[in-house]
């Protein structure tokens, strides 16, 4: 049912009920059908972007590829399914080009920092600095990379928290990626007392780290390295290095401490606190 203005008479509250009720009849099921169609619409898309996940996961694809196909497709259909909604509501065209032009030149100002995020994101999908999974540190916080999305990057740390980080600090901040490589050195410092003997502390580290079955050991290309490495005022620094596997790093790291403070205790040698020495000198009168 259609409505019009002709013969409208402005004195008869009577014209104004027909002409409410003529526009509800000619708007509402356009309402109705727009809102199916957009309900709908997004969830087919939801549905057929997890299903090209799941085929993508069978195929053993990268995660970070499988993320930017998967979204990228999600963001097109939901483009369809919003113009599908602007052309049942009868939206003229020459209107809804101008009313794009003039949100576009809006959203270009407000929305520039966003815009250059994306472009980060862009960046790091073709150079591959890191990707899902990856044991990464970004602005000093260190956490395994688990999504990239269009705006940010998330990692997780050890203890499960969840760090956002925008993808264009992400660019220009350093990376240090330690999945690129699949071994990794740990470097301890240890303090021992100037009166305990070097040799033995050096003996005792050795003894440690062949006795952990996660330390890569091999006198040619995976030494064990124990040297002094500073001396200072109160205590002899010795650097322990020895080699793991990346994904080994923390919970080698932990061993080693433990097991150096057990052996240390059993071989009399001590770890020095920080201390000064007084002299007093009294003056005879």
């Amino acid at each position: 049912m259609n409505f019009s203005l002709e013969g409208f008479d402005y004195t008869d509250i009577n014209s104004y009920y027909e002409l409410l009720i003529g526009a509800s009849l000619s708007i509402l099921p356009k309402i109705i059908w727009a809102i199916l169609v957009f309900w709908i619409g997004f969830k087919v898309a939801h549905g057929i972007s997890q299903w090209l996940r799941k085929i993508f996961n069978n195929q053993g694809f990268d995660p970070t590829v499988e993320n930017f196909l998967v979204n990228l497709l999600r963001y097109i259909l939901r483009a369809l399914v919003i113009l599908a909604v602007i052309w049942i509501l009868w939206v003229q065209t020459s209107s809804f080009v101008a009313l794009i032009a003039a949100a576009g030149f809006a959203l270009g100002w407000a929305l520039s920092g966003t815009l250059g995020h994306f472009a980060s994101w862009i960046v790091i999908l073709i150079f591959r600095p890191y990707k899902i999974w990856d044991i990464v540190e970004i602005d000093n916080y260190t956490g395994s990379v688990i999504d990239i999305t269009v705006f940010s990057t998330k990692l997780q740390t050890v203890d499960t928290r969840i760090i956002i980080i925008p993808n264009n600090d992400a660019i220009w901040w350093s990376i240090v990626n330690y999945s690129l490589t699949e071994e990794r050195q740990i470097d301890m410092d240890i303090w021992i007392a100037y009166t305990d003997n070097i040799d033995t502390g050096r003996k005792v580290l050795t003894e440690i780290a062949h006795s952990n079955m996660k330390c890569i050991i091999d006198e040619g290309t995976h030494p064990v390295k124990v040297v002094v490495k500073e001396l200072w005022d109160n205590a002899v620094i010795v650097a322990l290095r020895v080699w793991c596997k990346t994904e080994d790093y923390f919970a080698v790291s932990f061993e080693l401490r433990e097991t150096i403070k057990k052996e240390f205790d059993q071989n009399n040698l001590h770890f020095p606190f920080p201390q000064s020495d007084v002299h007093m000198y009294q003056e005879k009168s």
